[in-house]
């Protein structure tokens, strides 16, 4: 779950991760006061779940009152399009205005869970407000990497390379360290996927501040963090992923044209990486899990085929706690009660599977019954051509 930038630094101070003063506004004239209260002059933002909003006209100075006033009144309700979002962009509902800094640096900083080693990474680089990927394409020797031993956390020489490698020094390297240990915190106590600051500046005075920060947290967890999933804006995610929540399924939307519904999460990505072999594109990522009931299987069915995109269907069963019967009533139920009007391709593997089978022969609906996951694919990518 992503969280905006005003809800992410309101989370920093609680964890005494220093960063500058900001207030939401709830119209043109609170926008005025906020500025008045930093001295006349402010940050203005708009807030979305993507990243490039400067690029997109979405972060504006106001050297006055009156020009925050205007500028909260042009970003409010605009759409506001960047690299992340796609061309579609996304409207802005909430502007944040900041207390503006005399900014002598700017750096990289991001906490995130690596999958490869099963740890939390530290990433950190002397080349901030610039896109992480570029600069690991361009220059990827300033990019310094630091593993965190999950038993011992971020330890105080780690913290202190880290500063080391981005050129602190002095109270700035001392405000630093103490910036890093406090953040680890938060991301370990909140149970984060990712934590990034870009940029992480050194102020003329030599504070050392999160000027922007993206926050994510593991869905698994949230059930620990009443707080955190509070902050859940369903305005900034797509009306299906809201729908399959519902239902427990986990649900991606993807840009492609073949709907996918698939037990496990592994097996779902097989299922799309096969997909893209035979030259197909999924249209989602659709894990109903290993024990899903007929009523979640009709309802991933549903979900899926209200994408006006998805041009047709590949089921991706392996019966192992899930029975292939199960799955194939769910699937009729749902065909009969929304009707298809596009290719549906089946493949189920493991227990029940000629009970499956059957069912969906009987069923007197035009489903194509796959021998393999290779044939299931050829088929479903062949009906979209």
């Amino acid at each position: 779950m992503n969280i905006h930038e005003y809800q992410a630094k309101e989370l920093l101070r609680l964890f005494h991760v220093a960063t500058p003063d900001g207030h939401v506004a709830q119209d043109a004239e609170e926008a005025r006061q906020i500025a008045k209260g930093f001295g006349g002059k402010a940050v203005v933002k708009a807030q979305i779940h993507a990243g490039g909003r400067g690029k997109g006209g979405g972060v504006k100075f106001a050297k006055d009152p009156d020009t925050a006033a205007d500028l909260f009144k042009q970003m409010l309700g605009m759409n506001l399009v960047t690299k992340q979002t796609g061309p579609e962009g996304r409207k802005v509902q909430t502007v944040f205005l900041s207390d503006p800094k005399d900014i002598a640096k700017e750096l990289y900083l991001s906490l995130l869970v690596d999958r490869g080693s099963s740890r939390v990474t530290v990433l950190a680089s002397t080349e901030g407000g610039v896109e992480i990927e570029e600069v690991a394409e361009a220059t990827p020797e300033k990019i310094f990497k630091v593993i965190v031993d999950p038993a011992l956390g971020l330890t105080g020489f780690q913290a202190r390379q880290i500063c080391f490698d981005l050129g602190l020094s002095g109270d700035a390297f001392k405000k630093g360290v103490v910036f890093l240990l406090n953040l680890y915190r938060l991301f370990v106590e909140k149970d984060c996927a990712m934590v990034e600051i870009n940029p992480l500046i050194l102020t003329e005075q030599g504070e050392v501040m999160a000027l922007d920060c993206k926050m994510a947290f593991d869905d698994n967890a949230l059930f620990r963090h009443p707080d955190v999933l509070a902050l859940r804006d369903l305005n900034e995610e797509a009306s299906e992923e809201i729908e399959a929540s519902k239902f427990n399924l986990n649900f991606i939307k993807l840009d492609g044209n073949i709907g996918c519904m698939v037990n496990g999460a592994g097996l779902a990505m097989a299922t799309m990486d096969i997909i893209k072999y035979h030259g197909g594109e999924p249209a989602n990522f659709l894990d109903v899990g290993g024990g899903a009931t007929e009523e979640a299987v009709k309802n991933a069915f549903r979900i899926i085929l209200q994408d006006p995109s998805v041009k047709a269907v590949m089921v991706n069963i392996f019966g192992g706690i899930m029975r292939c019967d199960i799955v194939a009533a769910g699937i009729v139920k749902a065909a009969k009660e929304i009707g298809i009007k596009v290719p549906v391709v089946v493949r189920l593997e493991g227990t029940n599977v000629e009970e499956g089978k059957r069912i969906l022969a009987d069923s007197g609906l035009n489903l194509q019954v796959a021998d393999g996951i290779k044939d299931a694919a050829e088929r479903a990518v062949a009906s979209v051509r």
